[in-house]
């Protein structure tokens, strides 16, 4: 595609010799003042200018963007390239493949459908912990993976072998957003195009992506503008679909001072997410600036781009600077990409000057100096705890969880022995063989107790209580990919073995490294031979503990656990801790930095004060104290420039698409178009294009809808659609069972999401799912109308569906938080839900729902189900919809809430389809109809 080049802004950049083509900014006055983020944007609009998605038009309302200004203007924007994991890249990859039959069907060539985009799929969320705390668990935890997965991982090297610009980087390399930082990043793009004269040239532009996690925002740490969507979107994306956005705000973080010593990259990342979720920064970029970016090296960088989808903005970046080429340098990028970088950023006015402040939309600060050591929990990110309060903060909210409403014990339980097989036991340093003390109600400091005596595989025999650690994990691209904290991990351990501290054995440790990459340097260091004597052995690399991928408890634990329905803690170095997602047996989950989530392991419970507790005594009997092991920030330094190095990253990173002996054995299917097994569990022809014609059907209002559930606030992706496991008397546990998987092999939801069975059945069936239709019940349940009984969330849609009754979802404040799962939006369609009201919607939740062809209502301002008095007894109808027919978007629509008693509650509704091109996609029926309509008459 050539750009129409409205304002005469190609140009030639020479960098050492070579010419590239850009497109220049200083083309056009006003683009200068823009803050680093939207720079990215207009460049982006002048490159791909052709007078229909892209005008002048869009290019004048960037120069002239008003920083104070509520979005209004409409914008399309192309990522260079589109990033992938296998949880959510599974589905996206089935729906190009039956893609391609329909097109056929429509009269059009399958071969079409292909990515126009490249697309880059890195293999991570499959591993899960069954073995841990052994030199062998990360090759047993391998070879289970494929067992598991083997249909899954066949299916994607056949994309990989039929779909052109589509790459795989195999299991076992690392989390997806580390592997983008450190290998997939170009940060300055470049590609084969046709210059204005008709002849070849290099085009150069700004590396942009758009990936199918939310965390995709890890990239912003490099000066790359990325940001989580749906598989839906993703897909369309590869399809050459720009992003239909909105020109945002941006928020201005100034940073000044430097980390302190004792404080960590975690801590300052945690103390960001609660600014900002505080602020309010949904649907809105975050840029930072100031003297104190200099202070941040690229590591912390990217720590802090993860957790943008915590605090709720598109995207959290930092420009390109020193810090930036250093990185780029240290990770294996070759001197010509760097050189590239730094000359193109100085050329368009996107090299950081710690100098000047751009204008942006509003504004906040951090002395970097005032950040103090801190946790996040029990259930959301954004709950910061500075440490030395965690114990009294614990103490707190432990009521909540530690009675026997807090849980849901006999599912709970069952999910863990259904869905999980075996753990492989771990024999760590036994504290002892004293008594334990029998089961408590309650002691004289104030708070609940519970304890439980229990035996474990070894022998030992201890006792757990409320707020016992069960998990210890350091997991997560957030935190491994950051030395600085890794190293502390590992100096910590080795001080704490010094002194011949040992972790508690109930605790279930590990460590997966976001990249090969890390061992490598422990491995250099020294430090694995003091991590390994405190069970945080290597057990996979990939997102392991902190998508729920924990892998179950000892079973001797598990039981007590349950038996005495304990409100036990897991201790995470990750990015998410929303309830039900880490472990079933597991009710309160808490952020940490990875040398505390070893201090936590050697505490053993949350029930804890490191100031002024010792954590055990030394050799001499003297208490050891957490700052008498806490690493010297000198040392981890010194540290980190004594073991990585180039060499490290180049080696790693040379052979990243071959996989091992494994990935490389797969028998794998080949042909244009894919051989589906109709006996297939994991792999099945996607039902989206089934009877899709050319005409559309008109979009209708909705009369008679029953409500399926009434949420909450703060219902997340992982309520709507969980990634864990899968239970045995669920309906998709009944279906896998009817299909002959034994329950040991029912794997998670997450490993199923390219079966549309699957997951259809696991939509809204988390175990903490609170469906306020009934009284004090967790899980995917509702009440049915048709029967007035208790029914499963799925039995009860299919039996709406069999009598042609439409259905609503009611929701809360922030629905659709967390992940960005399309499977969220996919199975709420599949269920026959046509509208989600709510108080206000995560935008890529809101977004996905529009690409599945869902309409996304929002309660009038002030209002919510509640204050309006709807219980979800009523009977529903939403009219004004059809107002699409005529290609105009109503703001509003009319709901009427009929009771049982024939009373009527109205009240008008925002409809949040936001843009025109979100408009178009409804009226097709979803973003992917849109896209499959456009191939087969040959638009795209």
């Amino acid at each position: 595609m050539t750009s129409l080049d409205t304002f005469h802004s190609r140009s030639t950049l020479d960098v050492d010799g070579i010419p590239y083509e850009i497109y220049r900014l200083d083309a056009v006055e006003g683009l200068e003042r823009l803050p680093y983020s939207l720079k990215v944007l207009a460049e982006n609009m002048l490159r791909t200018e052709d007078g229909a998605n892209v005008t002048a038009e869009h290019v004048r309302a960037l120069a002239e963007w008003d920083p104070s200004a509520e979005p209004d203007t409409e914008i399309q924007f192309s990522p260079a390239r589109v990033v992938m994991q296998d949880f959510t890249g599974v589905p996206c990859i089935v729906d190009l493949a039956t893609m391609r039959e329909a097109v056929a069907e429509l009269g059009g060539n399958p071969e079409v459908i292909n990515p126009l985009a490249p697309a880059e799929m890195v293999i991570d969320h499959s591993v899960q912990i069954d073995s841990f705390g052994l030199a062998s668990s990360l090759e047993r935890n391998k070879e289970r993976e494929y067992e598991r997965n083997a249909e899954r991982y066949q299916f994607l090297r056949w994309g990989q072998g039929a779909l052109a610009n589509f790459r795989v980087v195999p299991p076992g390399t690392g989390i997806v957003h580390q592997v983008n930082i450190e290998y997939l990043a170009r940060t300055v793009f470049t590609r084969d195009a046709i210059g204005a004269n008709g002849e070849p040239v290099t085009q150069a532009y700004p590396d942009t992506c758009v990936g199918t996690d939310s965390h995709t925002t890890m990239v912003n740490g490099l000066g790359v503008l990325g940001w989580g969507v749906g598989g839906i979107e993703a897909e369309a994306a590869m399809l050459g679909q720009p992003v239909s956005m909105l020109i945002p705000r941006v928020v201005g973080f100034k940073l000044t001072g430097s980390i302190p010593a004792g404080a960590t990259a975690t801590d300052v990342v945690l103390t960001i997410t609660q600014m900002l979720r505080a602020h309010g920064v949904v649907g809105k970029f975050v840029e930072f600036y100031g003297e104190g970016v200099g202070e941040v090296p690229l590591a912390n960088r990217a720590t802090i781009g993860n957790m943008s989808p915590e605090f709720g903005s598109t995207a959290a970046i930092f420009p390109i600077d020193d810090v930036t080429l250093d990185y780029l340098r240290l990770t294996g990028r070759d001197d010509a990409r760097v050189r590239l970088v730094e000359e193109y950023a100085k050329a368009q006015g996107m090299w950081h000057d710690p100098s000047r402040e751009p204008v942006y939309s509003e504004y906040l600060e951090l002395d970097l100096s005032t950040v103090v050591p801190s946790i996040a929990g029990p259930k959301r990110p954004q709950d910061r705890i500075v440490l030395s309060e965690a114990k009294e903060s614990f103490r707190e909210v432990l009521p909540t969880y530690a009675g026997s409403e807090g849980g849901t014990e006999s599912e709970e339980r069952a999910a863990v022995e259904e869905s999980f097989p075996a753990s492989d036991p771990v024999s760590p340093a036994s504290l002892g063989d004293e008594p334990a003390a029998p089961a408590a109600p309650g002691d004289s400091d104030g708070r609940p107790h519970r304890r439980t005596p229990v035996t474990l595989a070894d022998g030992t025999r201890t006792e757990l209580d409320h707020g016992s650690v069960a998990i210890a994990s350091i997991t997560s691209c957030t935190n491994t990919s950051n030395p600085s904290v890794m190293v502390a991990a590992g100096i910590l351990a080795r001080n704490a073995v010094a002194k011949g501290l040992r972790s508690k054995p109930w605790v279930k440790t590990s460590t997966a490294p976001g990249s090969q990459v890390v061992t490598e340097y422990y491995e250099k260091a020294g430090l694995w031979p003091a991590l390994n004597e405190l069970g945080f052995n290597v057990v996979g690399y990939g997102c392991t503990t902190c998508i729920g991928n924990s892998g179950p408890l000892p079973e001797e634990v598990s039981a007590a656990v349950n038996d005495a329905d304990l409100a036990v803690v897991s201790v995470l170095s990750g990015n998410r801790n929303f309830e039900g997602r880490i472990n079933p047996d597991v009710k309160m989950n808490y952020l940490a930095s990875p040398p505390l989530v070893i201090a936590y392991a050697l505490a053993g419970t949350m029930d804890f004060d490191f100031e002024s507790e010792p954590l055990g005594q030394d050799a001499d009997g003297k208490d050891v104290f957490l700052a008498d092991i806490w690493p010297d920030p000198t040392e981890v330094q010194a540290t980190i420039d004594a073991t990585i190095d180039r060499d490290m990253y180049a080696q790693g990173y040379a052979d990243v698409f071959t996989g091992d002996e494994r990935w490389q054995g797969l028998d794998t299917p080949d042909g244009e178009t894919f051989a589906w097994d109709d006996a297939s569990t994991y792999v099945r022809k996607a039902p989206f294009f089934e009877g899709l014609t050319m005409e559309l059907t008109p979009v209708e209002d909705v009369a008679g809808a029953r409500v399926l559930a009434k949420l909450g606030d703060s219902v997340t992706t992982d309520h709507i659609s969980p990634a864990g496991a899968i239970k045995g008397d669920s309906p998709a546990g009944k279906y896998l069972a009817e299909h002959g998987v034994a329950r040991k092999d029912f794997n998670s939801y997450g490993s199923r999401r390219g079966n549309h069975e699957v997951m259809i059945r696991g939509t809204f069936a988390n175990i903490r799912l609170r469906n306020q239709l009934l009284d004090g019940v967790e899980g995917g349940y509702t009440r049915n109308f048709l029967t007035g009984e208790q029914d499963s969330i799925f039995d009860a849609s299919q039996a709406y569906q069999a009598a042609g009754i439409p259905l609503v979802v009611l929701g809360g404040k922030e629905y659709g938080s967390g992940s960005s799962r399309d499977w969220a939006a996919k199975g709420t369609a599949l269920l026959g839900v046509k509208a989600v009201i709510a108080e206000s919607f995560e935008r890529i939740h809101r977004s996905n729902l529009i690409g599945m062809g869902v309409v996304p209502l929002q309660f009038p301002a002030g209002e919510s189900a509640d204050s309006l008095g709807l219980d979800g007894t009523e009977t529903f109808s939403i009219t004004g919809l059809t107002a699409l027919n005529e290609g105009t978007t109503p703001r509003t629509v009319h709901v009427t809430a009929t009771k049982e008693d024939g009373a009527a509650v109205e009240f008008e509704a925002t409809v949040r389809i936001d843009t025109p091109g979100e408009a178009d996609y409804f009226r097709n029926g979803g973003i992917l109809q849109y896209v499959l309509r456009n191939l087969a008459r040959g638009e795209v």
